[in-house]
């Protein structure tokens, strides 16, 4: 199985009324997420499952690709280690692209490369794209490949 996992682009803070979900992308975040969807979308099978976080930010960024996906309760800004992997079905399903928040993202790659959970940090805008390593384990994965937005300049 591909995992790919892709933190959202750089966002406003909060402030006022506008609320952590209400978060919009900046201009930055925009260009950032338009980078990477450039890279990331020719690299993507055509039966991609590509699943996001109902907060806006996280919505903007996977616009970009251009392909239909899923919003998910499971990917929400609080949500655990154990809600992605139900929503990602690791190591069952084919490619699942997840696009979430830090510190979970970070969390995952860590528990899935490194077998325990640690405070990885996943860039504003990143994409780690994992690949199990065994059929029979639910826990082992290997990075395939680590883009940043700057990257692509």
């Amino acid at each position: 199985m591909d995992l790919i996992l892709w933190r959202h682009a750089e966002a406003e803070d909060a402030y006022g009324d506008i609320g952590d979900t209400e978060r919009a992308l900046t201009g930055k975040g925009l260009k950032q997420a338009q980078k990477i969807a450039g890279w990331l979308n020719p690299q993507l099978p055509d039966d991609t499952r590509i699943l996001v976080s109902p907060a806006i930010r996280t919505r903007q960024t996977a616009d970009a690709l251009g392909r239909k996906y899923q919003t998910s309760d499971l990917l929400f800004t609080d949500a655990a280690i154990s809600d992605y992997l139900s929503a990602s079905r690791w190591p069952d399903d084919n490619c699942v692209l997840l696009v979430g928040h830090q510190p979970t993202l970070g969390q995952l790659a860590a528990l899935l490369m490194a077998g325990h959970t640690h405070y990885w940090e996943i860039k504003k805008g990143a994409v780690w794209w994992l690949r199990s390593t065994s059929e029979d384990s639910a826990v082992h994965a290997m990075l395939r490949v680590a883009m940043l937005p700057s990257m692509l300049e």
